[in-house]
């Protein structure tokens, strides 16, 4: 099969005070190129996962940078044979990942931030604290070597994890990931003004690190779940053998039996109707 459809994954912290603005010239755009997927827009920026043609993905990220506040914006590129989004949404929000929290803007201040062969290199300092900023469950589908799971249900209760389980070791090592780097910036501004003083992250990413690091040195462990109808990506950023389980919402191992059905709901998009696996 093609991998037809383009997916970009991109965020980026700006001074966006004509947000409104922005939002009516992304919601004019995607409709003319047939964009799929949701571009959230805040006064802080713009982060989004979306999806479309290659001409349509190339032409929404064009757009954007052809504004100079987004010209340093980092965008992850991953291919499918079918496309993982049902919709194409443009939301207005006050903050492009909901935290919640003051004093958590990597504008002011932000941890330094890693390449992969340097994550690798600190990653496996013994005293180094390791932390998956995501969700349980989607820590469960794959982490990496050694990393702490906080147990959130949401990133909002990444700050109560910090207050609760951090505190007293502000002079600690503490190095934290997680899917395309938004959360890891926001958590280690929070982290740098409670007072921690040597706070890194992973530059991009999950999904930059699957990119640029070869298997065969990778301490990656499992697959990297996303928020659409992949569900996760393999060390490829290939669709990987995860399902929606339709019980509970959550990621759930695909068996082989299932492999080709579930294929072929997502490529003709009956993916998109409830139960999501049969």
């Amino acid at each position: 099969m093609s991998d037809s459809w383009k997916i970009a994954a991109f965020y980026h912290f700006t001074e966006l005070p004509d947000r409104d603005e922005w939002a009516e010239r992304l919601v004019d755009h995607g409709l003319e190129v047939g964009l799929r997927g949701t571009l959230i827009v805040a006064p802080e920026g713009v982060n989004s996962t979306c999806a479309g043609s290659h001409e349509a993905i190339d032409s929404t990220i064009a757009l954007l940078k052809s504004d100079p506040r987004f010209e340093g914006m980092d965008v992850k590129y991953s291919y499918a044979d079918f496309c993982p989004f049902p919709k194409f949404k443009v939301k207005k929000k006050p903050e492009i990942v909901t935290f919640r929290q003051e004093n958590a803007d990597p504008r002011d201040v932000v941890g330094t931030y890693l390449e992969p062969d340097e994550w690798n290199d600190l990653i496996q300092d013994p005293d180094v604290i390791t932390i998956d900023t995501r969700n349980d469950y989607e820590v469960e589908v794959g982490r990496f070597k050694g990393a702490t799971n906080p147990d959130t249900e949401d990133f909002v209760s990444f700050a109560k994890f910090v207050d609760e389980q951090l505190k007293g070791k502000e002079d600690q090592k503490i190095a934290m990931y997680c899917t395309g780097g938004i959360r890891c910036e926001r958590s280690t501004a929070y982290l740098k003004k409670k007072g921690f003083k040597n706070v890194y992250h992973l530059k991009g990413g999950i999904l930059r690190y699957l990119e640029m690091m070869p298997k065969d040195k990778s301490l990656w462990e499992g697959d990297c779940f996303v928020f659409d109808y992949r569900v996760a990506v393999d060390h490829d950023l290939k669709p990987a053998m995860w399902k929606i389980d339709p019980a509970t919402g959550d990621p759930a191992p695909m068996n082989e039996e299932e492999k080709d059905r579930i294929a072929e709901r997502r490529r003709s998009g009956a993916i998109f109707k409830k139960p999501y696996t049969v």
